[in-house]
């Protein structure tokens, strides 16, 4: 079976195995078919031998958090983030993988009012218990949100799907800090409410590329800035998602939030640093894919009392999107990693730039706060009158 996976880029992985140490589903497992060498493996043997899908192999594709720890790690530069990618949407097609329930299930993070509807829902079931813990919803999900307004022109601040119905709070706390950096802010709200991140995890590309599509032609002109670190990887890799030139100049324009704060650190207010140790939690697509996470420990340093490392060189939460859902014992089997690297930090609070992240392990009981947040708290506990 074509898994329309170019032949070239299978070819690349020379099977050396330096992937394996930073794979965290073969960490938990020690099973070589849920590693990064294991399924390109696989891949070769259905798309060049015409082995057969079976359930097993189906499940060695599924159980992938698509982290893509294994990239920074592989000396040959095996894409395999485009590879598993390309495998998932492959099988969607074909119908092994992200039933029709689940595809309808992405529909509303697409459609602003659907969306928040079902979250007024969802937070007064989670008011009454009536949602699992294991999926890991932050406590007081919001019923009524303060609503965002610009500011200005000078840059787009991305809000998002489920970012701006479940943590807006980040948003505003985001567009504080930017305003006070002197830069006026205009919140994408109804014009671009999803990046496809989402989709293209689950292999529903031709959601992913619409949705792509519809950020494009909407967002011009200004730096478009982001504040969850899995929206940010989607939109700097739309050159390669859409193929097209245009969609490689919008890439040129999407910065992290503090990537783009770290360029004007000069712009920043003075402030009383918080009496905090913090930890930072790296999200994969921050780390691995952006490959930008030092920004944040540059932009965060100065508004705390001290920035303490984990030991266990970036290895993923288990979040992975919808992956904590859909692969809960071996998302909570790779949290359960993440917890013990937090202990050992003997931090106060975790900060985490992604809000699958933050939700995961604030399932588990670990204090989790975005870094701007914690910025935004010590510029405004510092200003006039405090």
């Amino acid at each position: 079976m074509d898994l329309n996976i170019d032949t070239d880029d299978l070819n690349i992985c020379v099977q050396c195995g330096l992937c394996l140490p930073h794979c965290p589903t073969y960490r938990v497992t020690g099973d070589e078919t849920m590693s990064p060498r294991g399924r390109i493996n696989l891949m070769r043997e259905v798309q060049d031998n015409d082995a057969p899908l079976t359930d097993e192999v189906v499940d060695a594709f599924a159980t992938c958090v698509q982290c893509r720890g294994c990239e920074p790690a592989c000396p040959s530069n095996v894409p395999y983030g485009q590879m598993i990618e390309q495998t998932r949407e492959t099988l969607v097609e074909v119908g092994k993988v992200t039933p029709a329930w689940q595809q309808l299930a992405l529909k509303p993070l697409a459609h602003p009012k659907l969306l928040r509807a079902g979250s007024v829902a969802v937070a007064v079931a989670s008011k009454v218990g009536m949602v699992p813990t294991r999926f890991g919803l932050p406590e007081g999900l919001p019923i009524r949100q303060k609503p965002l307004v610009a500011s200005g022109d000078d840059v787009w601040m991305f809000t998002g799907c489920v970012m701006d119905a479940w943590q807006r709070d980040v948003h505003h706390a985001t567009q504080r800090v930017l305003e006070a950096a002197g830069f006026g802010v205009k919140p994408t709200g109804r014009l671009a409410p999803c990046c496809g991140a989402l989709q293209t995890h689950a292999g529903v590309g031709d959601q992913a590329r619409r949705l792509a599509e519809t950020v494009i032609d909407q967002l011009e002109g200004q730096p478009v800035l982001v504040n969850s670190a899995g929206c940010g990887a989607a939109m700097k890799d739309y050159g390669r998602t859409l193929g097209t030139e245009r969609a490689k100049a919008f890439s040129h324009r999407v910065f992290d939030i503090s990537e783009f704060l770290a360029g004007h650190a000069d712009r920043l207010p003075d402030a009383t640093p918080l009496d905090l140790r913090v930890a930072v939690q790296d999200p994969c697509h921050l780390r691995h894919v952006q490959r930008v996470h030092h920004a944040t420990r540059d932009v965060l340093r100065p508004f705390v009392r001290e920035l303490v490392e984990l030991d266990d060189d970036g290895l993923c939460c288990g979040a992975g999107g919808a992956y904590s859902v859909l692969q809960p014992e071996l998302a909570g089997q790779i949290r359960d990693r993440k917890i013990a690297a937090i202990d050992r930090a003997t931090p106060d609070v975790v900060a985490s730039a992604n809000p699958g992240c933050s939700m995961h392990l604030a399932a588990a009981g670990v204090p989790t706060v975005h870094p701007l947040t914690l910025i935004d708290q010590a510029i405004t506990t510092s200003g006039p009158g405090n």
